[in-house]
């Protein structure tokens, strides 16, 4: 059943956008940490994206996404008021949130927006939340004004110091870490290498740490294999044993390995979609 396209917002022209999606039943039963599998009609694959936010009373589910390749150049070009042909979730399994006191909840890129859905999961339940978010320039940053009306303290780092600390949010964590013990989990969501920064920094001080992977998906059921991710040295698959996994036992350097296996057929097709666009 199609599924309509209630609210579109840019967020970073060109590259970076919010949907609002018309999605009672999804909206109903989803929980920090879930996502869902898209596709966009009858010729399009199925690609993974975080829920950053529902409302149960709307009916709504909120998706951010990168344009980075085909499909996701093709969801660019739907307008509010189009349809998706298939949106199908809540898939993976949800974040363990339980009260317990302070979490600190790391976000980069696209991932701030899926950290902003864990975090508030977080602050509902009693928890205290620190959040840290960041990107190359203050142009880049999202989800500042979210995450701002319920964190008790956000800290923000831009690569060129255009806003907040001059750095990366690996800085900013190690410096609140060392001054914060009561820290029960750490949460990561963003790049990979951001992640596997984040678990490196946070392995000394022997925190609990939690990363969100985006590992390639095809059926997002368990099926096919494509998203098996290797977690203290066994094979998990990350849509039905994950998303979430303990960032110290990680394989981050094969996951990136994986992660890079199509990137000439990726780009090959999202040029060639794009001449046919504008042919």
């Amino acid at each position: 059943m199609p599924t309509r396209i209630v609210h579109k917002e840019s967020l970073i022209p060109g590259t970076t956008s919010k949907l609002v999606l018309d999605a009672p039943q999804i909206a109903s039963t989803a929980k920090p940490g879930h996502f869902v599998m898209l596709r966009i009609d009858e010729q399009g694959e199925r690609i993974p994206l975080t829920i950053a936010d529902t409302d149960k009373e709307q009916g709504t589910i909120t998706i951010v996404y990168l344009v980075m390749g085909k499909s996701t150049a093709a969801l660019e070009n739907l307008k509010q008021g189009d349809s998706i042909l298939d949106v199908c979730g809540p898939l993976g399994r949800a974040t363990h949130i339980e009260k317990q006191g302070t979490v600190i909840c790391v976000g980069g890129g696209t991932g701030i927006a899926a950290m902003h859905h864990i975090a508030k999961g977080h602050h509902r339940i009693g928890n205290r939340v620190v959040g840290i978010i960041g990107a190359r320039s203050k142009n880049l940053l999202l989800f500042e004004k979210e995450l701002s009306s319920f964190a008790d303290e956000l800290l923000i780092s831009t690569d060129d110091g255009s806003y907040g600390h001059k750095g990366f949010v690996t800085e900013l964590l190690q410096q609140r870490l060392a001054a914060d013990k009561s820290v029960f989990e750490v949460v990561a969501v963003g790049p990979v290498p951001m992640m596997a920064a984040v678990a490196k920094t946070t392995q000394p001080f022997g925190v609990k740490t939690t990363v969100s992977l985006n590992s390639i998906m095809v059926d997002g059921i368990g099926m096919c294999g494509a998203c098996r991710v290797t977690v203290g040295g066994e094979t998990k698959f990350a849509c039905v044993d994950g998303p979430e996994f303990d960032g110290q036992l990680v394989d981050f350097a094969e996951l990136r390995r994986r992660l890079g296996a199509y990137r000439s057929q990726e780009t090959l097709s999202l040029e060639q979609y794009r001449c046919q666009c504008h042919g």
